[in-house]
């Protein structure tokens, strides 16, 4: 094991939210790559479970996302007591969270999205930077370019950074790295993957996009509100659009059951995407999509993607 992340290779799979899932994580460690449990929409009870699956198929380094827009503390509790390799933090950093997972033996990577936020992350006590650069895909910190960011946070905060926003093959990859960032992370890219949790109708959707076909919005906004989100233009956005833009509460089709997930009902504008085992209209979905699809040809599996990475 080398390098920043503890793993074989300098690769990172971004806490993917619905897409993520144990298949997917596992291809991505058994590739020699670090895989990210999204937890923070996990009860702990399932947070547990999902660290147990995982380390039951490969005993290999392992990462798990908090979103601190969220209450996490038992969360955290959790994390304490089964001690995974890094724990990363978005949307915000605290001081007490950071020391205690330190002190149970995680390392804590925050995310930020300007060279700003990466000085109050520093003053944490944070182990190192997840640059987020605006080019990402879901909920996005920064308004910032990626090569940007990371050469502003490698020369003036002094914490190693892990780029994310915008990496979908080998020559993103290596302009990250020359930016100055000593892994990368892949979000869109593996959403793409044959084992990723995601509906086959939103792999084939990043396959056919381009950059051109995301925008970031804060339309779907149910669930996480006044979270800027980068997605592709669908049914719903181009609705919203055409009717000029309302706020919430005038949306065209505001309160329209549209799919079902997990046995409850997904309303038109909801952060839901279109994971495997949802069903109903799932092109009207938030489909969260970086601006690397312009670079996504294929489905690949999990492997063949940290092999693009890598290079």
């Amino acid at each position: 094991m080398t390098g920043l992340l503890g793993t074989r290779w300098d690769v990172m799979q971004a806490p993917i939210g619905g897409a993520a899932g144990v298949d997917l994580m596992v291809a991505v460690a058994r590739a020699g790559a670090l895989p990210t449990i999204p937890a923070t929409w996990l009860a702990p009870a399932e947070l547990r479970t999902e660290i147990a699956r995982f380390r039951a198929s490969v005993d290999a380094p392992l990462a798990v996302n908090l979103v601190l827009s969220f209450d996490v503390a038992e969360h955290v509790e959790v994390l304490v007591a089964e001690r995974p390799a890094i724990v990363t933090l978005s949307w915000g950093a605290d001081a007490g969270y950071v020391r205690r997972l330190q002190a149970a033996g995680c390392r804590v990577f925050v995310q930020v999205g300007t060279v700003e936020a990466g000085h109050e992350a520093a003053a944490t006590g944070a182990d190192a930077l997840i640059a987020q650069g605006g080019e990402a895909g879901g909920h996005v910190q920064s308004e910032i370019g990626l090569a940007v960011l990371v050469r502003g946070l490698v020369r003036s905060v002094g914490l190693p950074v892990v780029a994310a926003g915008g990496i979908a093959d080998a020559g993103t990859a290596a302009a990250a790295r020359a930016a100055g960032a000593a892994a990368v992370v892949a979000g869109t890219r593996f959403v793409a993957s044959h084992e990723a949790a995601a509906a086959d109708q939103w792999k084939r959707a990043l396959v056919d996009a381009g950059a051109l076909d995301t925008v970031l919005t804060g339309v779907f906004d149910i669930g996480w509100p006044d979270a800027p989100h980068r997605v592709l233009r669908n049914s719903t956005y181009r609705a919203w659009e055409a009717a000029g833009a309302p706020p919430a509460g005038e949306r065209p089709g505001e309160g329209d059951v549209i799919a079902r997930a997990g046995g409850a009902d997904v309303v038109r504008y909801s952060d839901v995407p279109p994971s495997l085992g949802v069903t109903g209209d799932l092109e009207a979905l938030c489909l969260y999509a970086g601006q690397g699809v312009e670079l996504i040809d294929e489905v690949l599996p999990a492997a063949a993607i940290v092999e693009l990475l890598r290079r």
